[in-house]
């Protein structure tokens, strides 16, 4: 891709936020218009999970093969796709007659949105070359999701009190319309050098990876464990083909050499534990909120801003901090905010409160709006530019995979403490498991982010690189030794290293 001039970078920026922007408020606004779907649909607990971890669940099963897909046959192409299938989604699931439908609906908005997200960060990677200038910029990718989470409860609450929840869609239309023809006048086409060829298998385990466990953890309250041990051990079985298979390919759907880097397994696993925090975190606020205190759709949506507004303006200071500092102090922050915050709610009932439940979600918005950057940056640092899509889409893919898994663990604990009793009498006894397993990824958060960038963790990054970079690693029995394995624009920048 030919070196664009900083005004033309700023544009391409502006225009791939744009894309995370519609992605992002989408489950923000969701979250608000909950309890209205719920009566209007006449849906269960479970239903509301499906409503939105459908949405993630797709997302996270084919953010891999988007992003691979993309450095093959061009990143622009795959992302203005993306742009149509997501607008298109938004404008059915407006007009759902039923819940089924509105799932439905939901997984083809995930199929578009699975195009964006980690297509557009490879765009970013490769638009932003100089790694300070890169960290910078996704602090600002960062503060996205921060005004996705501020606009999101406050557009979703005047739209579903003086529309209904059917218009939380419409936000998406003319964003996604704006998007496709601003990338189609401005964004250049790029593609990785070395085409990687599909996976159909690989990409048939991951699915089959994530709708078994999902739906393992999701039913069982409902239908039991025995029910519904069948699908956990199916998850098994694919996770296990799954480590079997990828190594055996020359062009794996999942590049497993990348885990041999300790700060990308870090980024990785950090991913999981902070989007699963976030994912129960929207779910329990938003049901107490309207279903326990009897708050209008607009009135939630104010008291989410003391979350989101923190996460607005740590995230372009931690992209700064990544960029002059590394990861390691943006993630202690992030890690030691969000596990107290989720003690706060576990141990003192800090919903019952109006000054507890400020400070709480205070604190999560400042421990969520730190973790963004320092993840994206770990994950795609250290990896040849040429693979830069795999890097972003594993990064993605952990961020929906978490959300999912928070939705689908909380919401089943949650659904279990319930029982046929009412929310408001309830509620508060049966979230407390929850916002232990929330204080629990915050700690996870906290011991990763200390143990994965230091020295050491620097060290196996760097010895990745070699492996990932050297053509003797991995070949095809068929081709001559070194054939077309080295990235002619191959582009490394150690996690640490450069940012000091």
């Amino acid at each position: 891709m030919p070196e664009l001039t900083r005004r033309r970078r700023m544009l391409v920026l502006a225009i791939c936020c744009m894309s995370l922007l519609i992605v992002s408020i989408d489950n923000t606004i969701l979250n608000v218009a909950l309890p209205s779907m719920q009566r209007d649909l006449h849906a269960s607990t479970s239903g509301l999970q499906w409503a939105i971890d459908a949405y993630t669940l797709v997302l996270a099963a084919l953010l891999m093969l988007s992003g691979s897909t993309a450095d093959r046959i061009g990143r622009k192409r795959v992302f203005m796709t993306g742009l149509v299938i997501f607008t298109l989604g938004s404008l059915l699931c407006s007009l759902a007659p039923d819940l089924s439908s509105l799932i439905v609906f939901r997984m083809m908005q995930a199929v578009g949105g699975s195009m964006l997200n980690p297509v557009a960060m490879s765009i970013i990677t490769n638009t932003f070359t100089d790694p300070r200038e890169r960290a910078r910029a996704i602090g600002v990718w960062g503060a996205v999701v921060g005004i996705s989470m501020a606009a999101g409860p406050l557009v979703g609450g005047v739209l579903v009190e003086s529309v209904g929840w059917r218009s939380i869609f419409w936000v998406n239309l003319p964003v996604g319309l704006a998007a496709l023809l601003l990338t189609l006048r401005f964004v250049p086409e790029s593609r990785a050098p070395k085409a990687r060829r599909p996976d159909p298998l690989g990409q048939l385990m991951v699915i089959v990876l994530f709708g078994s466990l999902t739906y393992a953890i999701i039913e069982a309250p409902d239908a039991g464990i025995t029910s519904v041990l069948p699908y956990a051990v199916l998850a098994l079985a694919a996770l296990i083909g799954l480590l079997v298979h990828e190594p055996r390919r020359t062009d794996p759907l999942i590049e497993l050499r990348f885990f041999r880097s300790a700060p990308f397994s870090g980024a990785t696993v950090i991913a999981i534990s902070a989007f699963a925090a976030l994912g129960g975190f929207l779910f329990l606020s938003t049901l107490y909120l309207q279903n326990v205190r009897g708050l209008s759709a607009l009135h939630a949506g104010l008291w989410m801003l003391p979350m989101a507004v923190p996460t607005f303006l740590c995230a372009p200071l931690s992209g700064r901090l990544v960029g002059s500092r590394g990861p390691r102090l943006p993630l202690l922050i992030a890690g030691g905010a969000l596990t107290v915050s989720g003690v706060l709610f576990a141990a003192f009932e800090a919903e019952t409160s109006n000054v507890t439940l400020f400070v709480g979600y205070v604190l999560f918005g400042v421990g969520f709006g730190f973790v963004n950057a320092p993840i994206t940056n770990t994950a795609v640092s250290g990896m040849p530019r040429a693979q830069a899509g795999v890097a972003a889409a594993v990064a993605s893919t952990s961020r929906q995979l978490g959300q999912t898994l928070g939705v689908a663990v909380v919401g089943a604990v949650l659904a279990t403490g319930v029982g046929a009793s009412s929310y408001r009498d309830t509620f508060v006894s049966a979230a407390r498991p929850g916002w232990w397993i929330l204080a629990a990824c915050g700690l996870a958060v906290l011991v990763l982010g200390a143990v994965t960038s230091g020295r050491w963790a620097r060290r196996t990054a760097e010895r990745t690189a070699e492996r990932l970079e050297s053509p003797e690693v991995r070949e095809p029995a068929r081709s001559p030794a070194g054939a077309g394995n080295r990235p002619t624009d191959a582009h490394r920048t150690l996690p640490g290293t450069a940012e000091h």
